[in-house]
């Protein structure tokens, strides 16, 4: 079930705008434990929502990697969805009316900030886990980068510190697309449906594979000369989106993801890596085009205490959402590890305080 924060205060945006207030839409799996040590924040990717147990399944809910049984999980909102955060959806005191096309860039920094912020008014200090795939990666990032003392484990997948002229370029073609129907931003019925349909359709080829769509919408042999599986999968994938997002949400999540540089203010992009403590698993996919695994690379090199793990997947990009049981059990690795790492430091401190020689994990004994 959706819950709501109202926070009556302004919030002034990396480009100088500032929001009148926010308004938080979160959803939270299972129970806070007595230490408040078993959070884990999920950041959703560009056109999720906060019900992260439905579009990852699999992975989050009971008997999954990420278990409710055993934390306390959370997932906000990103600003500018329609999903009922702040957005151009919202009223705009100033006019009386949504802000629509006047809606302000929310930069991926923004987003951070404003998790930031919903965790202090929820009472989130600590969080053992942050997570996020794509945009939501993008989001993980910068908060990492933000305040590095709040995490203490990190994984993001497909996503990377600076996004790319490549990714830029596929954003861009969809805003035409977008900016081509003349309804968008209207009151017109239907308004911006031609264009968001068309916008899908050029983001699934970089969602995707070459193997993707020949493997499932090639055609049986024979004569054939027009109406194929593929054009009616790209209709069909347009018009999906249609019936459950808003075109001006995505024309502003767009170039908010445009905007990811986890580097600007802080010294360049590996400064800005280096400030991460968190314990991290990078994944990255072999087929994807839109982020592809040298972008991975990058954070692996210089997330200090990182690892990366590539996943096949003949799904492209989109594999950080079909592929959940292969995530999962990279994912348990990775918590499995941290925990035996936890506790060889813990009776290395024991060890410590006592006199006794002590080892630490990785290095020879001192």
């Amino acid at each position: 079930m959706t819950k709501y924060l109202y926070i009556n205060e302004p919030f002034t945006l990396e480009a100088g705008a500032t929001l009148p207030s926010l308004t938080a839409a979160y959803h939270t799996y299972g129970q806070l434990n007595a230490a408040r040590d078993n959070v884990i924040w999920i950041c959703h990717a560009l056109t999720a929502n906060s019900d992260c147990e439905d579009w990852w399944p699999g992975l989050v809910g009971r008997g999954c990697t990420i278990d409710p049984e055993k934390y306390f999980i959370i997932c906000v909102n990103m600003l500018g969805s329609c999903y009922g955060s702040t957005s151009p959806l919202s009223h705009n005191p100033k006019t009386g009316h949504p802000y629509g096309l006047d809606f302000p860039l929310i930069t991926t920094k923004d987003n951070a900030r404003f998790f930031s912020l919903v965790a202090g008014h929820l009472g989130i200090r600590g969080i053992r886990l942050l997570m996020g795939g794509s945009m939501g990666g993008q989001h993980a990032l910068e908060w990492a980068c933000m305040e590095p003392e709040r995490f203490d484990l990190l994984c993001v997948l497909a996503t990377n510190a600076r996004h790319s002229a490549w990714g830029i370029a596929f954003n861009e073609s969809q805003r035409m697309a977008l900016r081509a129907d003349t309804t968008l931003g209207t009151d017109s019925p239907g308004a911006g449906k031609a264009g968001l349909e068309a916008a899908r359709a050029i983001a699934m080829l970089s969602y995707r594979h070459y193997r993707t769509y020949v493997g499932t919408q090639s055609e049986q042999e024979g004569e054939k000369y027009d109406d194929y599986r593929a054009s009616s999968y790209q209709r069909y994938q347009g018009y999906k989106l249609w019936k459950r997002f808003d075109p001006l949400c995505y024309y502003a999540l767009s170039r908010g993801m445009d905007s990811h540089d986890v580097g600007r203010g802080r010294g360049g992009v590996a400064k800005a890596l280096q400030r991460i403590r968190a314990s991290t698993l990078v994944i990255s996919i072999d087929t994807d085009i839109l982020f592809p695994i040298e972008e991975q690379a990058v954070l692996s090199r210089h997330i200090q205490n990182s690892r990366l793990e590539v996943m096949h997947s003949d799904y492209g990009h989109d594999g950080f959402l079909t592929e959940a049981v292969k995530i999962g059990e990279f994912l348990s690795d990775f918590l499995s590890d941290q925990l035996r790492i936890d506790a060889s430091t813990k009776r290395a401190f024991t060890d410590a305080l006592t006199g006794r020689k002590f080892a630490v994990p990785g290095s020879e004994e001192v």
